[in-house]
C-alpha cells in the first residue's frame, strides 16, 4: 500500500474503492507496475535493466511455491497470481513491452505505440478486472484495450519533460512526420515549432481511445468499476492539457489537485460512466 501510495497515487486511490478482500491483489499488481516502470530510473545502462526484467519473468513463470521468496513484492504478486489464476503470459508480454523503456529508440509508429499501451496499461486494467470479477472481465477485454491506451498516452504526455531530458521519444515517428518534425528535432531544445502540434496530436489520439471507452462504459458492471476508475482522472488530465499551450505541456505544468482527484473518483465510483 505504501509503495503504490507513493509511486502511483491515482491507482492507489482507485484501489480504495475495491472490495476489501480484493485490495491486496490490486495493490500487488499496481506495485509491480510501479516497480517495473521505475527500473529505468535506477540503471545507467540497459543491460542491467533487462536482467532485472528477466528476474521477474523467471519468478512469475516459476511453479515453485517459494518463487520470489525474500522479496515482499514478488511474494505478494505471485500469491495474487495463484489466488486469482491470473494469466502468466500477460505478465510476460508486459515485461517484454517494458524493454522499450530501457533504450532510447524512438517509437516507430502509432500502431507500435498502441501495441505498447495494450501490453502495459491495458493489460494491467484487464488483470485488475480478473481479480475483481473473473466471470465478467473477459467480456470487457476490448474496452480495457481502449481504456489502457487512453490512460497510457495521457501518462506519457504528463512525463514528456522527463522523457525529453533522457532523450526518449514516445511520440510515434509517423505522427512527428505528419506534423513536420522528427524525433531528434522534437527532443532538442524547446522541441522546435512543431512540438506543440505533436503534443496536440497525442492528446487527440488519447481522446479518441477515451471516447471509444466511454461509449462502451455505460454497460460496465459495478463489480469491475474499480479497475477502470483511473479513467475518470485521464479525462480530466486531457481536458486540462487541451487548454494549455505547448510550453506548458513540454514543461509538465499539468496537475490535478488531490481534492479534485478524490472528487472525480468518488463521483465515478458511485454512478459510473452513465
Amino acid at each position: 500500500m505504501d509503495t503504490v501510495r507513493a509511486a502511483d497515487h491515482d491507482r492507489y486511490l482507485s484501489a480504495l474503492y475495491a472490495p476489501a478482500d480484493k485490495r491486496d491483489a490490486l495493490l500487488a499488481l499496481y506495485a509491480f507496475n510501479a516497480e517495473i516502470a521505475s527500473v529505468r530510473d535506477r540503471i545507467r545502462e540497459a543491460l542491467p535493466g533487462e536482467v532485472r526484467l528477466q528476474w521477474w519473468r523467471d519468478v512469475i513463470a516459476s511453479d515453485a511455491s517459494d518463487a520470489g521468496a525474500g522479496n515482499p513484492l514478488a511474494e505478494a504478486l505471485t500469491a495474487a497470481i495463484r489466488q486469482y489464476d491470473l494469466p502468466r503470459q500477460a505478465f510476460d508480454n508486459y515485461l517484454e513491452a517494458r524493454i522499450f523503456d530501457l533504450y532510447d529508440d524512438p517509437m516507430p509508429s502509432r500502431t507500435d505505440l498502441e501495441g505498447y499501451c495494450g501490453e502495459t496499461a491495458s493489460a494491467l486494467i484487464q488483470l485488475a478486472a480478473l481479480v475483481l470479477d473473473p466471470a465478467q472481465a473477459p467480456r470487457f477485454a476490448e474496452l480495457a484495450g481502449h481504456a489502457g491506451c487512453a490512460q497510457a498516452i495521457t501518462g506519457l504526455l504528463l512525463l514528456l519533460p522527463l522523457h525529453r531530458a533522457r532523450g526518449q521519444c514516445y511520440v510515434p515517428a509517423d505522427i512527428l512526420t505528419a506534423v513536420g518534425t522528427s524525433p531528434s528535432e522534437f527532443l532538442a531544445g524547446d522541441g522546435g515549432p512543431a512540438a506543440g502540434r505533436a503534443a496536440t496530436a497525442m492528446i487527440a489520439l488519447a481522446q479518441e481511445h477515451l471516447a471509444v471507452f466511454e461509449r462502451g462504459a455505460a454497460v460496465l458492471p459495478a463489480s469491475l468499476r474499480p479497475a477502470f476508475l483511473p479513467l475518470a482522472l485521464t479525462k480530466a488530465y486531457l481536458a486540462s492539457m487541451s487548454r494549455r499551450d505547448a510550453a506548458a505541456l513540454l514543461s509538465g505544468n499539468v496537475r490535478l489537485s488531490v481534492l479534485k482527484r478524490h472528487w472525480l473518483l468518488l463521483r465515478r465510483a458511485g454512478r459510473g460512466w452513465i
